[in-house]
């Protein structure tokens, strides 16, 4: 199979697959490497570079994304962004199959989604056989700092991932949920939620304005 359809075909579909490294497609990700190398020492300022390489780099992104310094993929085409999201410094996407990325995500510091896995077997490893699985993070999630996000999982709507957790099956909608592995805790409730009276909010335009 050659390299287009590959990518056309099988990388870019929901299914788990298993291939080996080859290197027209180790190539493919040096447009992405260079991109991000490019993100991650932009100034401040420039904003509008900042959207001309989101655009550039990821398969789509439907809303406003913002990504702090330093972010680092594997190929960007297979990251989808489904509205609204919010990615923290250092986060690692290994996108070697499909990652979608609802609205209303916030993901913490230091956060990897690994879709990419290699052969348990020693010698298949050592030959570039490499399993991968899509991920799926659903509309208003929160992954806390350092999180671990396998292939194959897909984490439910509003649900929040605690600091730390592996997450290597699939976490329900609206549920706090953490541990190695990570586990649902609890669900989340009304009693979750902060008392508006003790929300200072500034004075100034918001993030609607």
């Amino acid at each position: 199979m050659d390299i287009d359809t590959f990518i056309n075909t099988v990388m870019t579909k929901e299914k788990s697959f298993v291939a080996r490294e080859n290197r027209a497609l180790s190539e493919r990700q040096h447009t992405a490497k260079v991109l991000c190398w490019e993100y991650n020492r932009l100034h401040p300022d420039d904003e509008a570079r900042r959207r001309e390489i989101i655009g550039d780099l990821f398969g789509s992104a439907e809303g406003p994304v913002f990504i702090q310094p330093s972010f680092h993929c594997d190929y960007g085409f297979n990251i989808h962004f489904h509205g609204f999201a919010f990615i923290n410094y250092n986060a690692v996407i290994l996108d070697t199959a499909p990652v979608h990325i609802g609205g209303g995500v916030l993901i913490a510091p230091n956060v990897c989604l690994a879709c990419a896995s290699h052969a348990l077997d020693a010698a298949q490893r050592l030959d570039g056989v490499s399993p991968s699985a899509a991920i799926t993070i659903e509309d208003e999630v929160w992954i806390g700092t350092g999180v671990t996000v396998c292939g194959g999982v897909t984490i439910g709507k509003g649900s929040v991932i605690g600091a730390g957790s592996v997450v290597n099956r699939d976490i329900p909608a609206g549920v706090v949920a953490c541990g190695v592995p990570c586990r649902v805790l609890r669900p989340l409730t009304e009693a979750d939620k902060i008392d508006p009276g003790e929300i200072i909010v500034l004075d100034g335009a918001d993030w609607s304005d």
